[in-house]
């Protein structure tokens, strides 16, 4: 089953609809302690799973900032980020989790606005409309990664910062199936598709709700950062949380978060 056979952007709706359904961790809306610790300057979040974004790699302060949660739904970066002061837009695939960040805007009185599309395609935006954005790890659910880079530096304005994590795409070279079982055993290139496994193999995807993923090369995810007119400022690496069974984590950071600039 090829690319053209699937649509992946409808697959990946009813997916990450259904995770919300699971109770995925990445759905769990953040508590009114959160926001009430935000509120009063006490507030951090997550592009990756556990390491907290560097206070500098925002701007001096939040109120009035124009920020985008690119693929952010879940009620947890952007409710936060909008009690720290920031007016907060936040655009996702899943209706369900943009629910999630209404459910936290209406219990807290935050205003949040909330746009379901593809992160993508972005055309809904005008050029140089936001002064921020805030990308946790997503983009291994599309195909072409490029494409995200390039709108996401046509929305901001000059000097505008894109906060992202993503995935090291080392872990896409290991049979699925063996890695839960704890083996690692190198069976795919990069870069790496669901889409491009036997029909017996997808249909763990297709019939079980499940995700389709796609692992980007490094090239693809700095190097495309770079070709749309980013300057990359910082970078760091994170892990799983401790106490968490991963294979392949205890021998190096799966994955990576990046600031890059957009020149003023």
């Amino acid at each position: 089953m090829g690319a053209g056979m699937i649509d992946v952007l409808h697959h990946n709706k009813r997916a990450w609809n259904a995770e919300v359904e699971k109770g995925n961790e990445w759905t769990r809306p953040v508590t009114p302690e959160v926001i009430a610790a935000a509120r009063a300057g006490e507030w951090s979040i997550v592009l990756t799973p556990t390491k907290a974004v560097p206070r500098d790699w925002f701007p001096g302060t939040l109120e009035g900032c124009e920020l985008l949660g690119l693929a952010s739904g879940g009620g947890q970066q952007c409710p936060v980020l909008a009690a720290a002061g920031a007016r907060v837009t936040v655009i996702d695939n899943s209706p369900a989790q943009l629910q999630r960040d209404r459910e936290v805007a209406k219990r807290e009185g935050l205003s949040i606005r909330c746009e379901e599309g593809d992160m993508a395609d972005l055309s809904r935006f005008a050029d140089e409309s936001f002064d921020l954005i805030v990308h946790p790890i997503s983009n291994c659910f599309v195909p072409d990664v490029l494409p995200v880079w390039r709108e996401a530096f046509r929305v901001l304005k000059p000097g505008g910062a894109l906060l992202a994590g993503f995935n090291n795409p080392v872990i896409y070279l290991f049979d699925l199936e063996a890695y839960e079982r704890g083996e690692l055993i190198v069976r795919h290139r990069l870069p790496y598709s669901d889409l491009d496994l036997p029909p017996e193999e997808q249909r763990r995807f297709t019939e079980g709700a499940e995700p389709l993923e796609f692992g980007h090369t490094l090239e693809d995810q700095l190097g495309g950062q770079l070709a749309a007119g980013f300057q990359l400022t910082a970078l760091y690496e994170d892990r799983w949380a401790l106490g968490r069974e991963d294979p392949l984590d205890a021998h190096l950071p799966l994955f990576l978060a990046t600031r890059a600039l957009k020149p003023a």
